[in-house]
Protein backbone atom coordinates (compact mmCIF):
# COMPACT_ATOMS: atom_id res chain seq x y z
CA UNK A 1 0.00 0.00 0.00
CA UNK A 2 1.53 3.32 -1.05
CA UNK A 3 1.58 6.41 1.19
CA UNK A 4 -1.30 8.11 -0.63
CA UNK A 5 -3.54 5.04 -0.35
CA UNK A 6 -2.59 4.65 3.33
CA UNK A 7 -3.55 8.27 4.02
CA UNK A 8 -6.87 7.78 2.20
CA UNK A 9 -7.61 4.71 4.29
CA UNK A 10 -6.79 6.54 7.54
CA UNK A 11 -9.14 9.39 6.60
CA UNK A 12 -11.87 6.88 5.71
CA UNK A 13 -11.50 4.98 9.01
CA UNK A 14 -11.63 8.24 11.00
CA UNK A 15 -14.86 9.19 9.24
CA UNK A 16 -16.42 5.76 9.77
CA UNK A 17 -15.77 6.17 13.50
CA UNK A 18 -17.60 9.50 13.63
CA UNK A 19 -20.25 8.82 10.96
CA UNK A 20 -23.98 8.88 11.64
CA UNK A 21 -26.24 5.86 11.39
CA UNK A 22 -28.81 6.24 8.60
CA UNK A 23 -31.68 6.68 11.09
CA UNK A 24 -29.87 9.57 12.77
CA UNK A 25 -29.20 11.22 9.41
CA UNK A 26 -32.88 10.90 8.45
CA UNK A 27 -33.86 12.41 11.77
CA UNK A 28 -31.49 15.33 11.08
CA UNK A 29 -32.90 15.93 7.58
CA UNK A 30 -36.47 15.75 8.87
CA UNK A 31 -35.72 18.27 11.59
CA UNK A 32 -34.00 20.65 9.14
CA UNK A 33 -36.93 20.38 6.72
CA UNK A 34 -39.40 21.26 9.49
CA UNK A 35 -37.37 24.23 10.76
CA UNK A 36 -36.54 25.68 7.34
CA UNK A 37 -32.82 24.92 7.46
CA UNK A 38 -30.27 22.85 5.56
CA UNK A 39 -26.92 21.19 6.15
CA UNK A 40 -23.80 23.04 5.08
CA UNK A 41 -22.61 26.62 5.56
CA UNK A 42 -24.93 28.15 2.95
CA UNK A 43 -28.47 28.61 4.30
CA UNK A 44 -30.12 29.83 1.09
CA UNK A 45 -33.83 29.59 0.32
CA UNK A 46 -33.07 27.31 -2.64
CA UNK A 47 -31.05 24.83 -0.56
CA UNK A 48 -33.68 24.86 2.20
CA UNK A 49 -36.35 24.03 -0.39
CA UNK A 50 -34.18 21.23 -1.81
CA UNK A 51 -33.80 19.85 1.73
CA UNK A 52 -37.59 19.80 2.17
CA UNK A 53 -37.98 18.10 -1.20
CA UNK A 54 -35.22 15.61 -0.36
CA UNK A 55 -36.89 14.71 2.94
CA UNK A 56 -40.13 13.88 1.11
CA UNK A 57 -38.33 11.95 -1.62
CA UNK A 58 -36.35 9.86 0.87
CA UNK A 59 -39.56 9.00 2.74
CA UNK A 60 -41.10 7.85 -0.55
CA UNK A 61 -38.05 5.77 -1.54
CA UNK A 62 -37.97 4.13 1.89
CA UNK A 63 -41.54 2.91 1.29
CA UNK A 64 -41.28 1.93 -2.38
CA UNK A 65 -37.81 0.46 -2.96
CA UNK A 66 -37.76 -3.32 -2.79
CA UNK A 67 -34.89 -5.75 -3.29
CA UNK A 68 -35.97 -8.84 -5.30
CA UNK A 69 -35.88 -12.01 -3.18
CA UNK A 70 -33.14 -13.79 -5.15
CA UNK A 71 -30.86 -10.75 -4.95
CA UNK A 72 -31.61 -10.30 -1.25
CA UNK A 73 -30.36 -13.87 -0.69
CA UNK A 74 -27.09 -13.02 -2.47
CA UNK A 75 -26.60 -9.93 -0.31
CA UNK A 76 -27.45 -11.86 2.85
CA UNK A 77 -24.86 -14.53 1.97
CA UNK A 78 -22.04 -11.96 1.87
CA UNK A 79 -19.23 -13.31 4.07
CA UNK A 80 -17.17 -10.11 4.34
CA UNK A 81 -17.80 -7.39 6.91
CA UNK A 82 -18.24 -4.17 4.94
CA UNK A 83 -18.99 -0.53 5.66
CA UNK A 84 -20.67 1.87 3.24
CA UNK A 85 -19.37 5.33 4.15
CA UNK A 86 -21.53 7.91 2.36
CA UNK A 87 -20.69 11.59 1.84
CA UNK A 88 -23.76 13.77 1.31
CA UNK A 89 -25.68 16.95 2.18
CA UNK A 90 -29.40 17.27 2.92
CA UNK A 91 -30.08 19.40 -0.19
CA UNK A 92 -28.61 16.91 -2.68
CA UNK A 93 -31.26 15.59 -5.07
CA UNK A 94 -29.23 12.61 -6.27
CA UNK A 95 -28.59 11.59 -2.66
CA UNK A 96 -32.31 11.68 -1.86
CA UNK A 97 -32.85 9.01 -4.52
CA UNK A 98 -29.75 6.96 -3.66
CA UNK A 99 -29.28 6.91 0.11
CA UNK A 100 -32.50 5.00 0.96
CA UNK A 101 -31.51 2.36 -1.63
CA UNK A 102 -27.98 2.03 -0.23
CA UNK A 103 -29.47 1.73 3.26
CA UNK A 104 -31.88 -1.04 2.20
CA UNK A 105 -28.94 -2.93 0.66
CA UNK A 106 -27.02 -2.55 3.94
CA UNK A 107 -30.05 -3.70 5.95
CA UNK A 108 -30.30 -6.85 3.79
CA UNK A 109 -27.01 -8.18 5.20
CA UNK A 110 -25.87 -8.54 8.82
CA UNK A 111 -22.34 -7.94 7.47
CA UNK A 112 -22.95 -4.50 5.97
CA UNK A 113 -23.20 -1.29 7.99
CA UNK A 114 -23.82 2.19 6.61
CA UNK A 115 -22.42 5.44 7.97
CA UNK A 116 -23.19 8.97 6.77
CA UNK A 117 -20.96 12.05 6.96
CA UNK A 118 -21.57 15.57 5.67
CA UNK A 119 -19.38 16.69 2.79
CA UNK A 120 -18.77 20.30 3.81
CA UNK A 121 -17.66 19.27 7.31
CA UNK A 122 -15.28 16.62 5.94
CA UNK A 123 -13.52 18.06 2.91
CA UNK A 124 -10.38 16.01 3.56
CA UNK A 125 -12.44 12.87 2.92
CA UNK A 126 -14.28 14.44 -0.02
CA UNK A 127 -11.04 15.55 -1.66
CA UNK A 128 -9.74 11.97 -1.48
CA UNK A 129 -12.71 10.78 -3.59
CA UNK A 130 -13.32 13.44 -6.23
CA UNK A 131 -15.27 12.72 -9.41
CA UNK A 132 -13.48 14.21 -12.43
CA UNK A 133 -11.91 16.74 -10.06
CA UNK A 134 -15.27 17.79 -8.55
CA UNK A 135 -16.66 17.39 -5.01
CA UNK A 136 -19.69 15.50 -6.33
CA UNK A 137 -22.14 13.85 -3.93
CA UNK A 138 -23.41 11.41 -2.93
CA UNK A 139 -20.23 9.38 -2.83
CA UNK A 140 -20.17 5.97 -1.16
CA UNK A 141 -16.82 4.46 -0.15
CA UNK A 142 -16.97 0.70 0.49
CA UNK A 143 -14.52 -0.63 3.08
CA UNK A 144 -13.63 -4.20 4.05
CA UNK A 145 -13.34 -4.00 7.85
CA UNK A 146 -11.38 -7.22 8.36
CA UNK A 147 -8.80 -6.46 5.69
CA UNK A 148 -8.78 -2.72 6.42
CA UNK A 149 -8.93 -1.91 2.74
CA UNK A 150 -11.04 0.17 0.38
CA UNK A 151 -13.04 -2.18 -1.86
CA UNK A 152 -14.28 0.55 -4.16
CA UNK A 153 -16.45 3.64 -4.48
CA UNK A 154 -19.82 4.49 -5.96
CA UNK A 155 -21.45 7.76 -6.99
CA UNK A 156 -22.49 10.43 -7.42
CA UNK A 157 -25.12 8.80 -9.66
CA UNK A 158 -26.11 5.34 -10.89
CA UNK A 159 -24.22 4.27 -14.03
CA UNK A 160 -27.12 4.85 -16.44
CA UNK A 161 -27.84 8.32 -14.99
CA UNK A 162 -24.11 9.14 -15.21
CA UNK A 163 -24.20 8.39 -18.94
CA UNK A 164 -27.35 10.54 -19.32
CA UNK A 165 -25.59 13.45 -17.58
CA UNK A 166 -22.49 13.11 -19.76
CA UNK A 167 -24.65 13.07 -22.91
CA UNK A 168 -26.54 16.20 -21.81
CA UNK A 169 -23.33 18.08 -21.01
CA UNK A 170 -21.84 17.08 -24.36
CA UNK A 171 -24.90 18.36 -26.20
CA UNK A 172 -25.74 21.49 -24.18
CA UNK A 173 -22.54 22.27 -22.25
CA UNK A 174 -24.49 22.09 -18.97
CA UNK A 175 -27.42 20.36 -17.27
CA UNK A 176 -30.58 22.07 -18.52
CA UNK A 177 -33.68 22.51 -16.34
CA UNK A 178 -35.54 20.23 -18.74
CA UNK A 179 -32.89 17.53 -18.30
CA UNK A 180 -33.07 17.79 -14.50
CA UNK A 181 -36.79 17.02 -14.75
CA UNK A 182 -36.05 14.10 -17.10
CA UNK A 183 -33.51 12.75 -14.61
CA UNK A 184 -36.09 12.75 -11.80
CA UNK A 185 -38.54 10.92 -14.07
CA UNK A 186 -35.80 8.37 -14.82
CA UNK A 187 -35.09 7.85 -11.09
CA UNK A 188 -38.80 7.26 -10.46
CA UNK A 189 -39.16 4.81 -13.35
CA UNK A 190 -35.95 2.90 -12.57
CA UNK A 191 -37.04 2.43 -8.94
CA UNK A 192 -33.47 2.12 -7.61
CA UNK A 193 -32.65 -0.97 -9.67
CA UNK A 194 -29.62 0.56 -11.43
CA UNK A 195 -28.10 1.52 -8.06
CA UNK A 196 -28.68 -2.05 -6.88
CA UNK A 197 -26.99 -3.41 -10.05
CA UNK A 198 -24.01 -1.08 -9.58
CA UNK A 199 -23.50 -2.11 -5.95
CA UNK A 200 -23.84 -5.83 -6.74
CA UNK A 201 -21.16 -5.42 -9.41
CA UNK A 202 -18.92 -3.52 -6.97
CA UNK A 203 -19.32 -6.28 -4.38
CA UNK A 204 -18.83 -8.99 -7.05
CA UNK A 205 -22.29 -10.42 -6.27
CA UNK A 206 -23.91 -9.86 -9.68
Amino acid sequence: MDVLEKNRLEIVLENIAKGMEYAKYRELVGKLAKTGKTTGPEQSEALVNYTKLGDRRMARWEKTFKIPGDIEKKIKSLDRELVFLVLTESWCGDAAASLPVLNKIAEASPNISLKVVLRDENLDLMDAFLTNGARSIPKAVVVDKAKNEIVGEWGPRPSIATQMVEDCKREHGKLTDEFKQELQVWYNKNKGQNILEDILELLALE
